[in-house]
C-alpha cells in the first residue's frame, strides 16, 4: 500500500517508529517531515499530505501531534480529506469500512507507540464496505461542497493580530 506519514514536533519520534515498522511490512511510505525534533507547525505537514492522499498520490494517509486534534483539523481543512482521530482499532478499523476514512490522526502523548502500531495496522488492513454507507459519504460530501466557499474572516481581530506580529522579521 501507498501511505504518507507526517507529523509535527510533537509526533516526530511516533512518526520515525511507524514509518520504520510500515516500511519493514512492505508499505511503500512517504515522509512529509519534519527531519528532526525542530519546532514544526501541524498544519505545514498535515495539510500537503492530506492533498497528496487526495490526489490519489498514495492510499492513506497517517498524521501525528501531541493529541492528534491539530493535524486531524487540518488534514479535514482538505477538500476530499476525511481524517479520523482514532485512539483504539475498532475506532480505526470503522472509520475505514463505514467512513472510507483516507487520513489517519494519531496524539502522540495519549497513545502508547505499541497501540499506535496496532491502530495503524487496523486502519491500514480496513476496506470500505460501500453499500448503505455510499449515501451518507454523499450527505457528507453535500455538506463540504456548501461549507467550502473561501471564509476570509476566520480569524478574530485579537488572533489576526497576533498571527500576524509571529510573522513579522521583526517579532
Amino acid at each position: 500500500m501507498r501511505i504518507a506519514i507526517g507529523s509535527d514536533h510533537a509526533g516526530f519520534e511516533l512518526k520515525e517508529r511507524l514509518r520504520e515498522r510500515l516500511t519493514g511490512q512492505g508499505h511503500q511510505v512517504r515522509d512529509f517531515g519534519p527531519a528532526s525534533l525542530d519546532p514544526t507547525d501541524y498544519a505545514d505537514i498535515a495539510a500537503p499530505l492530506a492533498e497528496a492522499v487526495v490526489d490519489g498520490q498514495h492510499q492513506v494517509g497517517i498524521v501525528i501531534c501531541s493529541n492528534g486534534v491539530g493535524v486531524s483539523i487540518a488534514a479535514n481543512k482538505v477538500r476530499g480529506a476525511r481524517a479520523a482521530l482514532c485512539t483504539d482499532t475498532w475506532s480505526a478499523r470503522r472509520a475505514r469500512e463505514h467512513t472510507d476514512c483516507n487520513v489517519l490522526a494519531l496524539g502522540s502523548y495519549v497513545t502508547g507507540h505499541a497501540l499506535a502500531a496496532e491502530i495503524v495496522d487496523a486502519f491500514v488492513e480496513a476496506d470500505f464496505e460501500g453499500g448503505r454507507h455510499v449515501r451518507r459519504l454523499a450527505k457528507l460530501a453535500a455538506v463540504e461542497a456548501k461549507h467550502s466557499e473561501p471564509q476570509t474572516d476566520l480569524l478574530d481581530e485579537g488572533h489576526e493580530r497576533q498571527a500576524q506580529a509571529e510573522l513579522s522579521p521583526m517579532a
